[in-house]
Formats: C-alpha cells, sequence, structure tokens
C-alpha cells in the first residue's frame, strides 16, 4: 500500500501558443507535378487535399481562422486547359469539401471577386456558404481567395468608399483605416499573424496587401502537396521565437 499503491498525477501538457490566424500562399502544385511526370491538374488536385488536411489541422491546434489564395485575378492568364481544370477542381471539391470540413467543425469561406465565374460555380459557392453559416460565428473559419488580387481588393474597397461619399451616406474627413477594412472581403476576421510561402519562392504576390502589414512571413522549400503537419509545426515554432514589437521598443 501507501508509497508503492499510490497514483502519480499526471502534468497536463503545455499548449503551444498558436496564432489565431494563419494564411498560405498555396503555390508549387504545378512543379510537384512535373517533377513526377504529371499534367498540373494532378498537382492542383492533390493541393486541394492538402488544403483540407492542413486547415483541419489548424482547427485542431487552435487556429481560428485559416487563409488560403487558391486562385488570383492573374490566374486566368494561364493556358485555358489549365484554367478549365482548375474551374472543374473546384466544381468536384468545394460543396463536398466544405460538408465534410463542416462535419469536423470548420466553416469552409470563399474570398475573392466571384462575379467573373462560371454560374454554377458561383451557385456552389452559395451552398458553401450556407454550410458555413449553419455552423455559427464560433466555428474555426478556413477561407478560400478565388479570383482573388490585394491590388483589386483595395481598389473595389475604395470605390464602394467613393460611391458611398458621392451618395451623402460617407464624409471624406471620416474615412479611416477602419473605413476601409470594413469594405474588403476579410471585414469579418482579424488580420493574419503569419503568412506561409510554400515552394522557395519569396514574394508576397498580391496576397493579403492592406491585411499582411504587421504579419510575420515564413518561407520554405516545400511543395505545397508535400507540406505536411510537421511543416505547419516547424513555421508555428519560428513564428513564435519572433519578437513581434509593432513598431514599440
Amino acid at each position: 500500500m501507501g508509497l508503492f499503491t499510490r497514483k502519480l498525477k499526471k502534468t497536463p501538457p503545455v499548449e503551444r501558443p498558436v496564432p489565431r490566424h494563419i494564411a498560405v500562399i498555396m503555390d508549387g502544385n504545378g512543379r510537384w507535378a512535373k517533377k513526377r511526370g504529371l499534367p498540373r491538374k494532378a498537382g492542383h488536385k492533390v493541393g486541394a487535399e492538402t488544403f483540407r488536411t492542413i486547415a483541419t489541422y489548424c482547427k485542431d491546434i487552435g487556429v481560428k481562422y485559416f487563409t488560403v489564395y487558391a486562385f488570383s485575378t492573374e490566374n486566368w492568364k494561364r493556358p485555358a486547359e489549365e484554367v478549365d481544370a482548375l474551374m472543374n477542381l473546384f466544381r468536384t471539391y468545394l460543396k463536398e469539401a466544405a460538408e465534410s470540413m463542416a462535419a469536423r467543425g470548420v466553416a469552409v469561406r470563399v474570398l475573392g471577386d466571384l462575379s467573373p465565374l462560371p454560374a454554377d460555380i458561383r451557385a456552389q459557392i452559395a451552398q458553401v456558404e450556407q454550410i458555413a453559416d449553419g455552423l455559427g460565428p464560433d466555428a474555426a473559419t478556413a477561407s478560400l481567395c478565388i479570383n482573388y488580387g490585394g491590388r483589386d481588393e483595395i481598389k473595389n474597397a475604395v470605390r464602394r468608399i467613393a460611391e458611398e461619399v458621392r451618395s451623402g451616406t460617407l464624409s471624406p474627413e471620416d474615412i479611416t483605416e477602419e473605413t476601409i477594412t470594413a469594405r474588403l472581403y476579410t471585414a469579418h476576421m482579424p488580420d493574419p499573424d503569419l503568412i506561409i510561402r510554400p515552394s522557395g519562392e519569396v514574394r508576397t504576390s498580391n496576397f493579403l496587401l492592406w491585411q499582411s502589414a504587421y504579419a510575420e512571413y515564413y518561407f520554405t522549400d516545400v511543395l505545397w502537396p508535400d507540406f505536411k503537419t510537421s511543416d505547419m509545426d516547424a513555421a508555428i515554432d519560428v513564428f513564435n521565437r519572433r519578437n513581434r514589437r509593432f513598431g514599440g521598443v
């Protein structure tokens, strides 16, 4: 009895701090496919599955918002075959992914100028938004930026503000940074704390230009389809070691 039969209390695991909002420039799908002698659309398909895996993992470790660059305003310039393959991927993937991720407590949202997208894809996005709404405001959010460009987003916000000034509902002297932020696609979420770019490229590529003013960047040579949960852990560990002073001493 006594010493040898007493149960020792387990020390609870120490929770690692995680960013509230992580964004990713999903890059390297085409190169991943080329290395394997596959068509580029194969890389995009695997990249879509990687999105699902990493978005769900982020939710599980406590990340509230996860945002990815899925299709930029510049991507329309790619070969028609690749653009068609991406549109077909959205057709077959969006709603199914939203339903399966909702079962894990992740609300899928779509951000960007959706007007140029085919009507059937826009209809599917509306269904995706309904699924997300059903989870409520406290659910973790995974956002896909489709037909998105940072400059285009700011341009559209400025146009809205100009229209409000012209109509008399807004005075020029009342325009603040918050005025612009409230008219961006990301108005419902905080700015990203950490932006990750896989594939070895080291540039922002017109992604979340306004929102990234104080974001930390993490670059890695890993191609997006090869990006694992361990790669996300490595990025978060680097983030946690940085001293974020926001202009202070």
